[in-house]
């Protein structure tokens, strides 16, 4: 009998040492270990973005913060140059403020806002189903906040080595001094 208890302990501890390694080969380091789909369905190894400050954004059409595509769109264009992007990511969680296909979605963008910047196909941002991505830069420890998403328009500044270096809410502007001292910052980094 305690034969068979060593044996009962010692192949449940077996599996929880590989139940534990194989979540751990889950938990991804940066943003470039995720591979994203583009608002047209291809395919976008986030790797490409190594050495790039980003500013990474839940958008939505029919939001309240949908003029935010403005300065976000300035912002692309002020710092591209300088190694940064921003990239936008559709999401419906927030009062089903986008509603549209990723066909809708990128048409709005381009005639209303002019949007450059790379846009990627509405995934979802909390809940159940969020995006792997959107599980990581929710909870990357970063000097501002850690947990869900709160509204559209949240704003992830993300560092040349794909870690989240700030996190901005709704309410805070794109062309603030705050995200473009943080921008500028990261780019000197």
């Amino acid at each position: 009998m305690l034969k068979l208890t060593m044996k009962t302990l010692l192949t449940t501890l077996a599996l929880a040492v590989t139940a534990s390694l194989s979540f751990a080969a889950d938990v991804k380091d940066s943003i470039h270990e995720y591979k994203v789909k583009d608002i047209e369905g291809k395919e976008v190894d986030l790797s490409e973005y190594k050495g790039k400050v980003l500013l990474i954004v839940n958008v939505a059409s029919e939001c309240g913060a949908t003029p935010q595509y403005k300065p976000l769109q300035a912002l692309n264009l002020k710092y591209g140059k300088d190694g940064f992007a921003v990239i936008g990511f559709p999401a419906n969680n927030y009062g089903e403020q986008e509603p549209g296909s990723d066909d809708e979605i990128a048409e709005f963008c381009s005639t209303k806002y002019d949007v450059t910047f790379p846009m990627m196909s509405k995934v979802s941002v909390k809940g159940d189903d969020q995006a792997p991505l959107f599980q990581y830069l929710t909870g990357a420890d970063n000097p501002d906040k850690k947990g869900d998403i709160g509204w559209n328009f949240e704003k992830f500044l993300v560092g040349k080595d794909g870690k989240v270096l700030r996190r901005f809410a709704t309410r805070v502007q794109p062309d603030d001094s705050t995200v473009t001292e943080a921008i500028e910052k990261a780019i000197k980094g």
